[in-house]
């Protein structure tokens, strides 16, 4: 996918690095103590990121967010507008951890879980990584020495055949947003994708051909390319969807309601269904559907790797599919799916 320029526009110019980081530090008079702010350090890693390791706009608008939270709580903590590298010393990182660990999430208001800790805590390490090889900066804070803390067990949310089922046949064909509705939910169930990559798919990319073929191949996370491949009934609505398109608008799926196209768009990208548009679509018709299941796209990504399972499909080739770079991802799902563990169960535990 082409890199998203709006994904990383809030650090990209020196007017948003200016105040997104540290206008002080950013225009300071000292050439050597401004070659060790912060602030700048940081922007330059951002930089670095993009062009130089070439990463993708989420990884990149990622790294972007941490570390901004992380230099503010050390202008905070220490009481000064600009802050050096420095100042980045064992216990001001442990100090930091601390401050995360007792912090609340604004929306849950419980605790950041261990996974949200260990975000920060990861891009804390590459930032220190880069210093350290790609600047050449000493510290007292090797990137080896940020531990990150144990993950939190988690079972993942899933829809059984039945529920699916129900949540795909409660759209109304009548309109052609129903219909367009209809080949999403399908087609996440039927390929596992994120819904990040399903936004950005062009029409392009779903040629008449593909959909004959029924397969084609994706940039997902962490710019790795996979295979997806489309179900019948995935290709079938899919087809259906298309059928109903009059316009030469790039986007696969557009919206048809909402805010007016903006002008010189001849593109349509202002039409591009977002990722918030789709989860609440999917959060509707599972309302609509009476299932007791929280349902966002994310759980028929789980869906489809659970299904895959249960039916006997093996662990390595569900990684494959799902694009997950470590196998330990997809285990989370062997909790719920492993046949073996139940036939042994029923097989020897007689009581």
């Amino acid at each position: 996918m082409p890199l998203d320029s709006s994904a990383i526009s809030s650090f990209k110019t020196k007017t948003d690095v200016d105040t997104i980081l540290d206008r002080k530090s950013y225009s300071a008079n000292s050439a050597s103590s401004n070659s060790l702010s912060l602030s700048v350090l940081i922007n330059q890693f951002l930089q670095y990121c993009e062009v130089e390791k070439n990463l993708s706009p989420g990884t990149v608008k990622m790294y972007h967010f941490y570390l901004k939270e992380l230099l503010g709580w050390f202008r905070q903590s220490l009481s000064k507008d600009v802050v050096s590298y420095r100042d980045l010393t064992l216990q001001a990182v442990s100090d930091f951890r601390v401050y995360l660990n007792r912090r609340q999430s604004t929306k849950s208001r419980n605790s950041l879980k261990k996974n949200t800790q260990n975000r920060y805590l990861t891009a804390l390490r590459s930032f220190l990584r880069y210093c350290e090889v790609v600047k050449e900066l000493e510290s007292q804070v090797l990137p080896d020495k940020v531990i990150l803390s144990k993950p939190e067990p988690r079972i993942p949310k899933f829809l059984n055949s039945d529920e699916v089922d129900d949540l795909v046949k409660t759209q109304d064909l009548s309109k052609k947003s129903g219909i367009r509705d209809r080949a999403i939910l399908e087609f996440l169930f039927s390929t596992g994708m994120r819904i990040s990559e399903l936004v950005n798919l062009n029409r392009i990319d779903i040629s008449p051909q593909i959909l004959e073929k029924h397969e084609f191949a994706i940039i997902g996370k962490g710019r790795k390319v996979r295979t997806v491949y489309i179900s019948n009934t995935s290709a079938k609505w899919l087809k259906q969807y298309l059928s109903t398109r009059k316009d030469n608008f790039v986007p696969l799926f557009v919206r048809y309601s909402g805010k007016s196209m903006d002008e010189n768009d001849p593109k349509g990208e202002s039409l591009r269904l977002t990722p918030r548009s789709i989860q609440r679509m999917v959060k509707k018709y599972a309302h609509m559907a009476g299932l007791s299941v929280d349902v966002t796209p994310h759980v028929l990504r789980h869906s489809f790797a659970t299904d895959l399972l249960m039916a006997g499909a093996d662990l390595r080739s569900v990684q494959e599919l799902l694009g997950h770079s470590d196998v330990s991802t997809t285990q989370i799902y062997t909790h719920v799916t492993n046949k073996h563990l139940k036939e042994v169960h029923e097989k020897f535990h007689k009581r």
